[in-house]
C-alpha cells in the first residue's frame, strides 16, 4: 500500500468524490489531501461539506473542489453532452437534466469531459447505483465487453505469490462468466497486478477443481477455453490453466501436477471460475488466513469508476483513493 501511495503522489490524479457530505469519505479526503495524495472533487453543497468538516476538525476540506451539481456553471453543458451520449436509447433533454441531480451520474459527466480522471464512491449508494452510470457514460475499455472485480490480497505467507501478495479476480460483479469474459477478466486482472499492486511479471492461473484433465466437466471445459482465449488476447501474458489452487501456489504439487508449466507454483495472479467462488475464497483467506483485502477495484472500465462497501472504514477510503489514482495512470498510459 505505501508503494501505491507514492506512486499516486508521484503523478496526482484528480478523483471524483460524489458522497460529498459522507462522513467516512470527508475524513478519508481530509487526508489525502493533506498528505498530496491526488487532487480531488467533492459533490455536495458546500456548507454542508463543511459542516461536515468542522463537526470532525478537517483542516484540509479548503483543498478541493467543491462542486454543487444543482448550481455548477457546467450542469446544462453536461446534460447535453449525456443527452447526445444517450440518444439512441431514447434520452430526452428533460430526463438528461433530471439525471444531472444524481452526483453519481454528474461525477461521471465531469470525467467524460476530461474535467477528471477517476471517481470513488459506494459508502452510501448500492453497487448496482455506482456501476450504472459508469456503464451508461464513460463504458468500458476497448476490447473489453463486461466488468470485474479484483481484490489485491496481502497474505502473511510469502512463500506463496509475490512474496505473499496476490491478485484475484472476479469476487465483486458477475455472477456467473463465459469463457470469453474469463479470459477478458485474466488480461484485466494481470493488468491491475503489474500496473496497480506493483507486480512485475503477472503469472495467471485459471482456477478449477481439476489441473490439467484431471476432472472432466463443462465447468471445467469453460475455464480451458478460458485459458485457451487469453493467451490469444494477451500472447505475452504468462496465463495457464485449467488448475487448482495448490497446483497454482505450491512448487512442490505444482511439479507433480502440472509439470513444464510457466504458471504452475509460482502464480501470482488467480482467476475464479464464478463470482460464487471467487467472493467466498477471498473472504475466508481475509478471516480464517488473517491476510489483508484491498478492493474490489473495478476492471474494464474505460477510466476508474470504483464502488466501496457501505460499510468500509476510513482507511478502506484512503487506500481506494489512491489505487484510484493508480488506476487513472495506467488507463492514461495505456491509450
Amino acid at each position: 500500500m505505501d508503494e501505491i501511495v507514492e506512486r499516486a503522489k508521484s503523478n496526482r490524479q484528480r478523483i471524483v468524490l460524489p458522497e460529498g457530505t459522507e462522513e467516512r469519505t470527508l475524513q478519508a479526503a481530509d487526508r489525502v489531501l493533506a498528505e498530496g495524495i491526488a487532487d480531488l472533487i467533492l459533490l455536495g453543497k458546500k456548507e454542508e461539506i463543511m459542516a461536515v468538516a468542522k463537526k470532525f476538525n478537517l483542516k484540509n476540506i479548503d483543498k478541493a473542489t467543491i462542486i454543487d451539481p444543482a448550481t455548477d456553471e457546467k450542469r446544462e453543458a453536461y446534460a447535453q453532452y449525456f443527452c447526445e451520449l444517450r440518444k439512441k436509447k431514447g434520452m430526452t433533454i428533460e430526463e438528461a437534466r433530471k439525471k444531472m441531480n444524481d452526483p453519481l451520474y454528474y461525477g461521471c459527466m465531469i470525467i467524460k469531459s476530461g474535467d477528471a480522471d477517476g471517481q470513488l464512491g459506494g459508502a452510501r449508494n448500492t453497487t448496482g447505483d455506482t456501476l450504472r452510470p459508469a456503464l451508461q457514460i464513460i463504458k468500458t475499455s476497448p476490447g473489453i465487453t463486461c466488468i470485474s472485480g479484483a481484490m489485491i490480497m496481502l497474505t502473511k505467507a510469502s512463500q506463496y505469490g509475490d512474496n505473499g501478495l496476490l491478485v484475484v479476480s472476479d469476487v465483486a460483479v458477475t455472477p456467473v462468466p463465459d469463457a470469453h469474459q474469463l479470459a477478458e477478466f485474466a488480461v484485466c486482472t494481470a493488468r491491475t497486478a503489474h500496473d496497480v499492486a506493483g507486480i512485475a511479471h503477472p503469472k495467471v492461473a485459471m482456477l478449477s477443481f481439476s489441473t490439467k484433465g484431471s476432472a472432466t466437466h463443462e465447468v471445467v471445459d469453460k475455464v480451458v477455453e478460458a485459458t485457451k482465449l487469453a493467451k490469444e488476447m494477451a500472447p505475452e501474458l504468462d496465463v495457464d490453466g485449467e488448475m487448482q489452487a495448490d497446483a497454482a501456489l505450491v512448487p512442490r504439487v505444482a511439479a507433480s501436477k502440472a509439470p513444464g508449466s510457466p504458471v504452475a507454483g509460482k502464480a501470482n495472479v488467480l482467476i475464479f471460475p464464478c463470482l460464487e467462488v471467487g467472493n467466498i475464497a477471498y473472504k475466508l483467506v481475509e478471516r480464517l488466513g488473517g491476510a489483508e483485502a484491498v478492493g474490489p477495484i473495478l476492471q474494464g472500465i474505460a477510466r476508474p469508476v470504483n464502488d466501496l462497501s457501505r460499510g468500509c472504514s476510513v482507511d478502506d477510503i484512503y487506500h481506494m483513493i489512491a489505487v484510484t489514482s493508480n488506476q487513472a495512470i495506467s488507463a492514461k498510459n495505456n491509450e
